[in-house]
């Protein structure tokens, strides 16, 4: 039996990109792309700031045009993006952008709503939520802890509040894929931990996968399957996410050393200390009045 926040079915490869080439003006973003988004997994798309998250991200959720010089394919369920219908795509993957800007109030449940736009009916009088719609509404808004925030304009709320708010909305939408542009942004550090431990969930419950950007590459280890590291010069690489988020590879992506630290089960990636940086803080600590 299906709950009010069941997705829909999800299909066993959704997302697939085909020698994408993107760009950035005149620098090359990604080149040759060929990569696949399969049910039951969970993709997290990390690199450094200008690598290209955003623009593919948008480029695989079919929000972007494509510019000059830029080439491949993207399709879902087997059928490039050019042929959907924007309520047909809409029911079948979700996206949250990174930012979003509220021009006029409204309450938090009017905004959670808005993500069941795509099932709306057209009636006599235009398309109105059903009864169904607001439980959907309600149930998300409950699996975030916002229930009591229901009635709140959502102008009012703090930066985190907002945050988990357009959550609850992607999560109204009920599409089976669901992509995420940094959406533990502004979120404090159990609030970002519930929000991954909420599309996690969603992968184990619907078998939908999850594709989502991230700059914490300890979270993408812990709760991706697999990722997506993009070097900003038009290098990629793909596969289980412990495998890629590696200290080598993502020295190489982010030009900058980084090392492994393991404490019994448990691994924490951190940039390595260079010996100016330690003399450094040997000075610090030796000038009077600092604690050691």
């Amino acid at each position: 039996m299906m709950t009010a926040l069941d997705p829909m079915p999800a299909t066993d490869s959704p997302l697939i990109a085909r020698a994408v080439c993107l760009r950035a003006g005149e620098r090359g973003l990604i080149r040759d792309l060929d990569w696949t988004c399969e049910a039951g997994q969970i993709w997290c798309v990390a690199g450094p700031n200008g690598a290209g998250k955003t623009t593919l991200l948008h480029t695989l959720a079919g929000l972007r045009r494509r510019l000059a010089g830029e080439s491949g394919e993207v399709l879902l369920d087997g059928r490039p993006l050019l042929q959907w219908r924007p309520d047909a795509l809409a029911r079948q993957r979700a996206f949250m952008p990174q930012q979003t800007h509220d021009a006029f109030g409204a309450t938090v449940l009017e905004t959670v709503l808005a993500g069941r736009h795509p099932y709306l009916v057209q009636g006599r009088w235009g398309t109105w939520e059903s009864a169904a719609d607001v439980a959907h509404a309600q149930a998300a808004l409950r699996a975030l802890a916002l229930e009591s925030l229901a009635g709140r304009d959502v102008t009012t709320l703090s930066g985190g509040e907002r945050q988990r708010v357009r959550l609850a909305a992607l999560l109204a939408q009920q599409a089976p894929l669901m992509m995420l542009d940094e959406p533990v942004t502004h979120l404090d550090l159990h609030h970002q931990i519930d929000c991954l431990q909420m599309l996690a969930r969603h992968v184990a419950q619907s078998g939908g996968p999850v594709l989502f950007s991230c700059h914490d590459l300890n979270l993408g280890r812990r709760f991706a399957t697999h990722a997506l590291l993009l070097d900003g010069r038009g290098g990629w690489r793909a596969g289980p996410a412990r495998e890629i988020l590696s200290p080598a590879y993502c020295s190489e992506a982010f030009g900058y050393p980084l090392i492994l630290l393991r404490d019994g089960p448990h691994e924490v990636l951190i940039p390595a200390i260079s010996d100016q940086q330690t003399r450094v803080r040997q000075d610090i600590r030796a000038q009077p009045g600092t604690e050691p």
